[in-house]
Order: C-alpha cells, then structure tokens, then sequence
C-alpha cells in the first residue's frame, strides 16, 4: 500500500491520519487536488532535512495559517560547490518524518535528485545582484542552485504560502525577489530565527562542531548583540559597527571570518551612515572547524 493513503489507530479505536510521503510529481499532484477540493490553503516549507526546532517552527506557523500543510526534504546538488559539503551533509529522513508528523505536517514530498533533475536537464535560474555578495560572493552559484530548486519546487507543489526561516536572511530576499520577477502565485512567508538558550542560530550543520567549537559558537550572537547595543547608543557608522562585531569574534577566537556587513534591509546595498529612519541588518560568516556558519540581525534602535 502506498504510504500516501495509510492511517493509523490510537487508543479508543479513534483513527488517527498519518503524514503522507509524496514520492513523485505525481503523488504530489494527486495530494494536492484532493487538499484543493477539500478547500482551504496549503502551505509549503521547503527543507533538506536533518531537521532541527527552526525547522518545527515553521510547519507549526504553517499550520496556524493554512488548512493543510507540506514539507519536501531534498538536498539539492545544485547549490553546492565542488568542494563543499554534499556529500556529508547530513541525512536523517526517518527521524525528520517523525518530527514532521509530530509537528502536524500533513504530507512530505522526498523526490531523488532524478525527480527533479532528470536526464537532459538544462535549464538555469539566474539572479542578479541580490546574489553577486556576501554568501553569493563566499560561495559562486549557491543562489542560481538555490533560485532553480526553489522555482521547480513552486511550481511542483503550487502552494499558496511558503515559509522560510530568517537565518538565511539573502536567501529570503532573493526568493521574495524571484516569486516577485517570475510572477510565482505565491506568499513568501518569513519567520524568526530560533536559538539554542546561548543564543547560536540553530543549523542543520551545528552538527559539525566539536563541544569546544560549539562553546565557541556563541560569539556570532554576542557580536550581534554587541553592534545592536552601539547602534542603539548613537552609533552611526557602518564600518565601525562591523569593527566592533568583528572585535567580539576574534576575541572567542573565531579567526576565519568571511564577512561581516551592515547593509540596506531590504535591498543589502552596503551602508556607510545609518540614520534614524532606517534599521539595518547586520549579517556575518564564520568558518569554525569544518561548520560554516551564518548569522544576522535587525539593528533596531528600539525593539
């Protein structure tokens, strides 16, 4: 029996509907028509899995805005660079259904690379200067992978709302950007970050760190936290809120720094002056061990 039409028992005799796994384009059609005539809206979250509480949040956010709710769990070859982590990145499907049923996701959709890549593929997304800097400038085609999964994903789920977390804060914008150029009829939806109690953006690749890295991973936060609290003292210089973000990662040791970088929130134009009418978004990258990790945020005056 497919896994798409199973149900369960709980105690009572009560039937209890199990998370479907959508295997194929379509399975996913099929789900999808019979959510349409049931009504109300579907909500998609994108992942690759080896999921984590940031994960959780948005299918629970999900849930709270739409009648039915699907995740797809694929880690996409084409936003990975030769020499990057594809091959490890970690796998973990049986424990993120687990999750995902627990957290009230209705269907997953876990296509092979030759689902959605097939033989003869070659078409590219191509993004523009949202993507030329910082991550895009770290690691050359990320986004372009990113934007092809993204669009291929849209249009095999055709959600009426997708929700991405805000860690990954270009990659939200750069999606916002494509659902708007390629006239996608879809909500991009973005949501907080969510913390371990120290503060560290949770990741997928937290995984990687040694106990002492990890300790050591809670810098990013604090740098943040460091330039938040000069910026709502009075400062106003981009450089020097990147200085004193930067000061703080190197006093934990965090010595392999990428960037950090003050920028336009909704454009990440670089900023020399912030003024009171505008909140910027500092974002930083940090290679710690064999992790790479990515922070950011708002720099309010007030929150």
């Amino acid at each position: 029996m497919n896994d798409a039409s199973r149900t369960g028992a709980v105690e009572g005799g009560v039937e209890e509907k199990l998370m479907e796994r959508l295997t194929n384009a379509f399975e996913l059609a099929r789900w999808r028509a019979a959510r349409r005539m049931q009504g109300g809206m579907i909500g998609f979250v994108p992942t690759m899995g080896a999921l984590h509480a940031g994960h959780l949040s948005l299918i629970e956010a999900a849930g709270r805005q739409c009648a039915h709710v699907v995740a797809s769990i694929f880690v996409n070859p084409t936003q990975f660079g030769p020499q990057e982590d594809f091959s490890r990145y970690p796998r973990t499907l049986e424990p993120d259904c687990a999750m995902l049923a627990e957290a009230g996701c209705d269907a997953v959709y876990l296509p092979e690379v030759a689902e959605i890549y097939p033989e003869g593929f070659q078409t590219s997304v191509r993004v523009g200067s949202l993507a030329e800097d910082l991550c895009g400038r770290v690691r050359p085609g990320h986004f372009d992978g990113v934007a092809l999964v993204v669009t291929i994903l849209l249009n095999r789920v055709q959600p009426d709302s997708a929700f991405f977390g805000l860690k990954d804060y270009q990659q939200f914008l750069i999606v916002r950007r494509l659902v708007t150029d390629l006239a996608l009829p879809v909500q991009v939806v973005g949501l907080p970050i969510i913390r371990e109690a120290d503060g560290l953006a949770m990741s997928s690749r937290n995984r990687y760190l040694t106990p002492e890295e990890r300790v050591r991973a809670a810098a990013l936060h604090q740098a943040l936290l460091a330039a938040r609290a000069a910026r709502r003292a009075g400062e106003e210089v981009g450089r020097e809120l990147e200085r004193i973000a930067r000061a703080h990662l190197e006093q934990a040791g965090l010595d392999q720094v990428e960037y950090v970088a003050v920028r336009a929130a909704d454009s990440l134009q670089p900023i020399t002056r912030v003024t009171d009418q505008e909140d910027p978004v500092m974002l930083l990258a940090v290679r710690l061990g064999s992790a790479r990790l990515i922070d950011n945020m708002i720099l309010a005056r007030v929150d």
